[in-house]
């Protein structure tokens, strides 16, 4: 039993008082109380004051009257509360050994929402000329942790990276080794990554302001990259595959895995463009200009707004022209071109794809697909306007939600990080640029926390070696930088300060790390076995209560979550489970408890604790280590 399941259950109940006593169909909710209220309330009575003409209160005693509390159930009585409330209180002596023992089992908090609905979620896409800066990995995390919460209530998800592996971005590194004087060999132990962002693209980029024939060979390149027969285009694809390489290696020491890179070089020459534009001529969801500033231009209508032109005058497509027929492959709407052959083996032994319109054959060669009934795309809010069109053409040709913008704000540093970083920005913060080199680079960012974690661990870890030290920092280090990209809301900007960040107190990651190392010890110093078939009835203490309900509540968390694709939620959750573990850690006696059997269900209590917390900060990929 949980709290989903008992909400679901007196949901049902009373729905059975309403057709007995023939009540108007009021949206009613059930729900976990606040303070003074109970366990969980209901506000039926409110709703049905205005058909039935009676107060709140009078209402709420009639349900509370007709409600049947069985013999030892989880309910143990129902109250009308003078504010018209229906609260009801919750029988721990029969609810603790069920949360118990269910938070016990490897698919506590396991929902069937999904039904294996095949879902497609797009993530990290960024530009393969630089390494990832933090402001990415706002992405890479959301779009990750989105992804294991879906899996968690049983969707059959699939995980993809758009690789811009063609247009300006690439043309300007390429111009750079070319013809601005760069070794396509970066110094000794620099990441090529690394080296691509901050020295040639932002110095070729800065060149062009004074060296006007090499912006000349900047049009020149990228025209040469267009034609996937060039030499030019065969050497971007050679130094744009190494940058790749460099970004996935940082996206797996994060904890980060996906089934398929899409190429927009391979989406370009695979004729997808034309297809889909033939079926929106043909479907009139386009339309020709025959006058004004837009004549001879194809525009795509759009409500309250400019009408947004895909195809220009010259026939030359925008770059939204790009957006379409890649989201109409992923949602099935049109042939599949692609073949797809194995890129790598990743660092969890997934095997990663990539697709390709070249013939295949052998084990390349097996027929798979990636495109899903639902697609989720997690795009900053940027874009929000060219995503908000293409979602709205994708609902012309599939239902309303099949196409899904998860936006969010962007990343920007602190004016102490700017500084820190040399560089002069009016203003208290400044918004990250790679163009510019105003960005911190994530590899920076991971190995910084790492040295201080692991200097702050070896202080409080004296018995354990130097592998072990170095572990506890990387699983601290990942998860803080995990946590902090989705503890604020999604439309919040993250102003990211260096220092703060590498704080170890207040809503961070580390204090709930903190929390389960801190249980993990209580265990170790246990001289007994738990036995989990006690009844735990004796758990009667406020903050043993306090954290049972807690446990109870994983899996309304995760419906929530799943619901609102909103990470945040468990986030919130793991914080709220912890601070209930740190009031019953500061307040109860375990290992020195009253009797056997007291010490025993404590015991058990921890256990159950220890297993809901690693799985809810599974899903948020961060490791619970045992010690700190």
């Amino acid at each position: 039993m949980t709290f989903l399941k008992l909400l679901a259950d007196i949901r049902h109940n009373i729905d059975k008082i309403f057709i007995s006593q023939e009540y108007e169909n009021v949206n009613f909710s059930v729900e976990v109380s606040k303070p003074g209220f109970g366990d969980i309330t209901c506000n039926a009575a409110f709703l049905l004051a205005k058909y039935l003409k009676q107060s709140p209160h009078d209402i709420a005693k009639t349900i509370a009257s007709l409600y049947i509390v069985e013999p030892n159930s989880e309910i143990k009585s129902v109250v009308a509360h003078p504010t018209g409330n229906i609260n009801f209180e919750i029988n721990y002596e029969f609810f603790n050994k069920h949360v118990i023992s269910a938070s016990l089992q490897d698919d506590y908090g396991t929902l069937d929402i999904g039904k294996k609905q095949k879902i497609i979620v797009e993530h990290t896409s960024v530009n393969p000329n630089k390494a990832l800066h933090i402001g990415h990995i706002r992405n890479v995390v959301l779009g990750d942790i989105v992804v294991r919460i879906l899996k968690k209530v049983n969707f059959d998800v699939k995980v993809l990276n758009y690789i811009d592996d063609s247009g300006l971005q690439v043309a300007d590194i390429i111009v750079g080794f070319k013809y601005a004087g760069h070794s396509d060999t970066p110094p000794d132990g620099k990441k090529f990554d690394h080296y691509c962002g901050d020295d040639v693209y932002v110095k070729t980029t800065d060149a062009y302001q004074s060296n006007k024939s090499l912006e000349e060979k900047r049009h020149q390149v990228l025209q040469e990259i267009e034609d996937e027969k060039s030499e030019t285009s065969k050497y971007a694809k050679e130094i744009t595959r190494k940058v790749l390489d460099e970004q996935l290696k940082t996206v797996w020491e994060l904890g980060v895995f996906y089934d398929c890179l899409n190429f927009e070089s391979q989406i370009i020459h695979s004729k997808l463009w034309e297809t889909i534009f033939e079926k929106l001529k043909s479907d009139n969801l386009v339309r020709l200009e025959s006058s004004g500033e837009n004549a001879g231009c194809w525009v795509i209508p759009t409500d309250g707004e400019d009408d947004k032109i895909l195809v220009r005058s010259n026939g030359v497509a925008t770059y939204i022209a790009k957006d379409i027929p890649y989201a109409a492959w992923k949602l099935g709407l049109i042939d599949d071109p692609f073949n797809y052959k194995i890129h790598s083996i990743q660092n969890n032994n997934q095997t990663l794809y990539e697709t390709t319109i070249d013939e295949l054959s052998g084990h390349d060669a097996d027929k798979i697909n990636f495109f899903g009934d639902k697609v989720i795309t997690v795009i900053d809010n940027r874009q929000k306007r060219l995503q908000n069109i293409v979602t709205d053409l994708m609902s012309k040709f599939k239902h309303d939600d099949s196409y899904v913008h998860l936006g969010y704000e962007s990343v920007t540093l602190s004016s102490d990080t700017v500084m820190a970083l040399g560089l002069t920005i009016d203003g208290k913060s400044a918004q990250m640029s790679g163009r510019k080199g105003l960005y911190i680079n994530a590899d920076l960012v991971i190995e910084n926390l790492k040295e201080k974690i692991l200097l702050e661990s070896q202080k409080r870890n004296d018995d354990l070696d130097k592998v072990q030290l170095e572990q506890i920092a990387k699983d601290v280090a990942v998860g803080t930088i995990r946590y902090e990209m989705i503890k604020p809301d999604l439309d919040k900007i993250i102003t990211f300060d260096l220092n703060n960040s590498l704080k170890l107190e207040g809503d961070t990651c580390s204090y709930i790390q903190y929390s389960y190392a801190r249980a993990s010890r209580i265990l170790e110093k246990s001289d007994i076995e738990p036995d989990f078939n006690a009844d735990f009835s004796n758990l009667q203490n406020p903050h043993e209560i306090e954290l049972i309900k807690r446990i109870a509540m994983f899996d309304i968390h995760i419906n929530d979550a799943a619901n609102n694709l909103s990470p945040k939620i468990i986030a919130k959750y793991c914080y709220s489970l912890s601070t209930a573990f740190s009031s019953f850690y500061e307040h109860v006696q375990v290992n020195s408890a009253e009797t056997l059997e007291l010490k025993n269900s404590r015991i058990c209590l921890i256990h159950s604790y220890r297993k809901t917390l690693n799985s809810a900060f599974s899903l948020l990929g961060i490791t619970t280590p045992e010690r700190m």
